[in-house]
């Protein structure tokens, strides 16, 4: 299945979500799914791997039921497009992407040198030969 660029790129879907609790209980748990998605990516994910992943960010910010989280996080994606050549490059675009978020909320930033520590699911164990820290020391990398 290959998505054309209208879908993966077209208007979000979804209208203003007035409630503002709705919206911070959906916020958290939409940055825990992405951030343990990002800490079980491959860490040298196939091509198809990483397209799989870069349309799923994609439609995510396109389908995210609250329209101006959408929209934003859609600028967000221009601006920083996902990096999704290994695990170490996704989660540290996701942390950074997410500290974006939380500077224009006024949120603290987190640190994203801790981030494979905390979104640890506790299954990073399930591949041979694959390292439980294997994101300790991230930084955000240019792709391509």
């Amino acid at each position: 299945l290959k998505l054309d660029d209208g879908i993966l790129h077209g208007e979000a879907t979804a209208p203003k979500l007035e409630n503002a609790t709705l919206k911070a209980e959906l916020g958290n748990a939409a940055w825990k799914v992405l951030h343990t998605m990002m800490a079980k990516f491959p860490d040298r994910p196939t091509e198809e791997d990483s397209d799989a992943l870069k349309s799923y960010i994609h439609l995510f910010a396109r389908l995210y039921p609250c329209g101006d989280c959408a929209r934003h996080f859609q600028k967000l994606l221009k601006k920083f497009p996902p990096q999704v050549s290994s695990r170490s490059n996704a989660a540290a675009w996701a942390c950074h992407v997410h500290n974006e978020v939380n500077k224009r909320l006024k949120k603290d930033v987190f640190d994203c040198s801790k981030i494979g520590e905390f979104y640890d699911c506790g299954c990073a164990e399930d591949e041979p030969g694959k390292s439980k820290d294997g994101f300790t020391k991230l930084e955000l990398e240019k792709e391509g």
